[in-house]
Formats: structure tokens, C-alpha cells, sequence
């Protein structure tokens, strides 16, 4: 394998994001049309029947599966591919695009992530009661466990957790796309109705819908759509054993997360990512989650999460912001899109254009997804020339 086979040779020219949220009055064609022409004019696409000549779509939840892609946008006599990768899918998707330009294959590529999830008229993944070891198979059942453990080992408690929430909800309001614009305090979170201890309400994102696009290009072509394109500096999938019938799982780390960080950091050339990472965008479908990964992808030392959190690196105006747009926590989790939409927040900020949640000359961004059991994450590392 060559680590390096893809760093630096396809940039993102344009990208577009609908309003994610509880969509009743739109269609997933609404949101992937809404998302799209956002993305066409951000690229200067005026003929997209033309210029686009491969599209790969991301979704869970698809009614039509490609077709309804294909048919929202008009764009038939080419290929349009759909993946499908746990809470990795919008990744795995921009993974495809980005190995189809970099490969030669294609110039010019749309990447399309999508799901609305709030029309199958349930609030989260089917509850599952059996299970190894005879743990519960709730996402909130399952995470919460591993806080428990995590609070025995490092003497972490609820309060750290409440002040990641304060966090997220606080960049959410900054955010005009985001779902959830609502200040919180470290009371409101540790007031709030436990879901699964010590999960309450604020530990927890919802699900939402919504749709995110990338255009991308090869980079000797990227100049032809803007001067302020933002390459890829890597994109990695890995997938681990099942936890709940892993006998060596510790409960205090994700083994995806490292397994795919590894990747990562070897296609982007990073010795030491919380140096040479200035933002990142990571999946916190719970606060644990969040936690945990600042340790998985070694952003800090195991067990000094709550250190860092209490001096406030991962704020909005730390060393390393994580979440500048709320994350998933304000976002809500439409899960093929989410993996798209992390990659719109890193490239307005590498842009300068993420406005009142703007990080300081920020040139290297990371957006990470855990999902499943969970067993897969995707990660993907972008920056400026």
C-alpha cells in the first residue's frame, strides 16, 4: 500500500449544506437539491449536466436509493454509485469520489450525503435487547457503559461530560444551519432527564434530516473553479471486531478510531496531530463519544480528557477547537450526511468563511465518524495548498 497515493493530488472546489433538522415540509430531493445548487454556485458549475461526470451518493435511509439522486438533480448517462458504511457513510462516499479523480478517471465529481431518517417515524436505531456478554445494544446503553468505566479508571464524572454539551450547544447558535440554537449551563445539563446514567437529555444528539454536497476536482484543475480551493490530505476507513464479543475490548477506547487515525495520519504525513491539526470536526453522538475521541486520536494523553476539557483547549477559542459548528449535538445525525457535513464546516473555516465561529488562521482540518456497533470510523484530513 502507498499511504501517500493520494495526498495533495484532488482539492474541493465547492461545497453546499440544506438546513438540517426536522424537515416535514421537504422531500430528500428538496434537501439534495437545496445542498446541491448551494455547492454549483459555490463553484462557479453553471452546466452541471456537463461538467459533473460521476456522482457518490451516502445514505442509510434512501427511499429510491441512486435514483434519487439522479432524478432530483437531472443528471442521467453517467454513473451514479450509492455506499452505505454504518455512521462512516458520507465519508466512505467523499472516499469514493476522491479515489475516482485521483485515479485519473474522472475530472470533476459530486459527492452527495442524505438521509431522512425522521420520516421512518421512529427516534433512533431499533432497540436490540440480547447481546454478548448480556449488555445492552442501545447506542445509549451501550456508550454509557463505557463512561462508567471511564469514570472508575480516570476519576471523570458527569460535569465533564455537561461542559462538552455547553460547548457544542454554545458554537450550534453560532452555526445557521444547525438544528438546535439553544444556550445551556453545566446545571441545565446535569438537571436534565437521564436517558441511560450518566447520559441526561444534553449528553445525547438527536436524529435530524438534512443533505450536504462536495464538488470535487483534480488539483491541477482546481484553479479553474476558484483560487481558495482546499485539498485532500487524506481519507481512511477502518473497521474493528464487535466490541460486545471483543474479549480484549477495554471499554475506554474505540479501536476504529485508532485503527483509522493510523490511516490517516500516514496519507496526511502527521507526526503529531495535536500540533499539526488546527480544527477538527468529530462524532459526538454522545459527550462520552467526544471525550474518548480526543484520546483515540491523540489529540491528548489517555485519561487527561477532563483536563483538557476544564482549561478549555477544545473551545471555540482553544488550542484545538473541536465541533466549531455544534457537532452532531446541534446538527442532529442524519447519518449519510453527516459525514459531508463536517467536511462543509472544515472548508469554510480553511476558507475563513465560518463568520462568527471563525478559528485563527486554521490550515489543516480533520472531520472523524464512529459507527455501528460500533466497528467502522472514517476519517478525512483536508487543507490549504
Amino acid at each position: 500500500m502507498n499511504p501517500e497515493a493520494i495526498r495533495d493530488k484532488v482539492a474541493i472546489v465547492g461545497m453546499g449544506c440544506c438546513k438540517f433538522g426536522e424537515n416535514w415540509d421537504k422531500s430528500p430531493e428538496d434537501m439534495i437539491v437545496e445542498a446541491a445548487f448551494e455547492a454549483y454556485e459555490d463553484a462557479g458549475i453553471e452546466n452541471p449536466q456537463e461538467q459533473i461526470e460521476a456522482v457518490f451518493c451516502g445514505a442509510v435511509y434512501p427511499n429510491k436509493g441512486t435514483a434519487e439522486v439522479a432524478d432530483a438533480l437531472k443528471l442521467f448517462g453517467r454513473p451514479v454509485s450509492m455506499v452505505t458504511n454504518y455512521c462512516a457513510t458520507g465519508t466512505d462516499a467523499f472516499r469514493y469520489g476522491v479515489f475516482s479523480v485521483a485515479c485519473g478517471m474522472y475530472d470533476t465529481v459530486l459527492v452527495v450525503g442524505f438521509d431522512k431518517p425522521k420520516d421512518r417515524g421512529v427516534s433512533g436505531p431499533s432497540a436490540v435487547t440480547t447481546g454478548v456478554r448480556g449488555l445492552p445494544m442501545t447506542p445509549a446503553g451501550w456508550f454509557s457503559l463505557c463512561a462508567a468505566k471511564y469514570f472508575e479508571t480516570y476519576g471523570a464524572g458527569r460535569e465533564d461530560l455537561a461542559k462538552i454539551a455547553v460547548k457544542n450547544h454554545h458554537n450550534g447558535t453560532l452555526a445557521p444551519k444547525s438544528m438546535l440554537k439553544r444556550e445551556i449551563t453545566v446545571e441545565d445539563a446535569l438537571k436534565a432527564p437521564i436517558i441511560s446514567w450518566p447520559f441526561g437529555l444534553y449528553d445525547c444528539c438527536a436524529q435530524s434530516d438534512g443533505a450536504a454536497v462536495a464538488v470535487i476536482t483534480k488539483r491541477e484543475l482546481a484553479k479553474r473553479f476558484r483560487d481558495d480551493y482546499v485539498l485532500v490530505k487524506a481519507v481512511a476507513i477502518a473497521l474493528a471486531p464487535n466490541p460486545q464479543s471483543d474479549p480484549s475490548f477495554d471499554f475506554l477506547r474505540w479501536k476504529p478510531t485508532v485503527y483509522a487515525a493510523q490511516q490517516a495520519y500516514a496519507q496526511a504525513g502527521i507526526a503529531n496531530p495535536f500540533k499539526e491539526i488546527d480544527i477538527a470536526q468529530v462524532h459526538d453522538c454522545f459527550t462520552l463519544t467526544e471525550l474518548l475521541t480526543y484520546e483515540d486520536l491523540g489529540l491528548c494523553e489517555k485519561g487527561s480528557a477532563k483536563d483538557h476539557i476544564a482549561s478549555g483547549t477544545f473551545a471555540l477559542d482553544g488550542e484545538l477547537p473541536v465541533n466549531t459548528d455544534g457537532g452532531l449535538k446541534t446538527f442532529g445525525h442524519p447519518t449519510g450526511a453527516t459525514g459531508v457535513r463536517m467536511l462543509y464546516e472544515n472548508y469554510k473555516q480553511l476558507q475563513g468563511k465560518a463568520d462568527k465561529r471563525q478559528v485563527k488562521n486554521a490550515t489543516v482540518a480533520l472531520s472523524h465518524n464512529i459507527g455501528g456497533a460500533p466497528q467502522t470510523c472514517g476519517m478525512t484530513i483536508i487543507g490549504m495548498p
